[in-house]
């Protein structure tokens, strides 16, 4: 790149959040700064935001400013569409104040609720969405109880089902009491309605579901409705997991 060219890497840095332009050019001159998985340690340095790769202490920085990675908690009962034609509730109206044109990563049935990201980044959202990078999605769901050791087994073991054979990367009874129980299940896959359809196969038949993490990024206490967005570290992993 030109010397002309880019912007200056301290104030991409800056910008980023990783603090002021005067840390930024601390962190460059002792050499904790990469661009492209080359350290940098020469101040007039310029990258280019949408294409260089930048890392602090070999953590991925986010630097371009016209990306937007927003985590949404879905609501029940709302469509996992940008738009309704049949004017059903859907995620494009939990968001309709922002300028942005953006894309929902993955889905969520209409009666599950949580964690669902939106973003402008179409080619993030396809990775991702992608089974090939195994990124895991953990969800609690509402059963009838009590759920014995043996139906644990059978998920991680892999259960059989219609279009092929389903298995959980892990899975616990958070808590159970008379005829329910609370259990969560992890798994890195997204066929349509896998989660229900695997509790069905081994007996305990879903009454709610919520997605409560996808990668590093955990719903918290973010309320139904409500967005915020991605954390720098949260972005940084995704980023490298998905090898953008």
């Amino acid at each position: 790149m030109g010397e002309s060219e880019g912007v200056r890497l301290q104030k991409v840095l800056a910008q980023a959040g990783v603090g002021s332009r005067r840390a930024a050019e601390e962190l460059i001159v002792e050499g904790r700064v990469e661009v492209n998985g080359q350290v940098v340690t020469v101040l007039g340095t310029r990258v280019d935001p949408a294409r260089d790769s930048v890392r602090v202490d070999g953590k991925r920085i986010a630097v371009d400013e016209t990306k937007v990675y927003l985590v949404l908690n879905k609501p029940r009962g709302v469509v996992s569409t940008m738009s309704d034609p049949q004017g059903r509730r859907c995620l494009g109206d939990l968001v309709r104040d922002r300028p942005e044109r953006l894309f929902h990563v993955g889905r969520l049935d209409t009666d599950t609720e949580g964690l669902i990201l939106l973003v402008n980044d179409g080619e993030f959202a396809h990775r991702l969405a992608h089974p090939s990078y195994g990124v895991q999605k953990t969800y609690v769901a509402e059963v009838p109880g009590p759920v014995p050791a043996r139906v644990g087994r059978a998920l991680r073991e892999g259960v059989e089902l219609d279009d092929g054979p389903a298995k959980a990367d892990a899975f616990r009874v958070v808590h159970q009491s008379g005829g329910k129980a609370m259990v969560e299940i992890v798994i890195h896959e997204g066929r349509k309605h896998i989660v229900r359809r695997m509790l069905d196969e081994v007996g305990h038949p879903v009454r709610r579901l919520a997605r409560t993490s996808l990668g590093p990024v955990k719903l918290g206490d973010l309320a139904p409705g409500q967005v915020r967005p991605l954390s720098q570290a949260e972005l940084g992993i995704l980023l490298d997991t998905v090898e953008l």
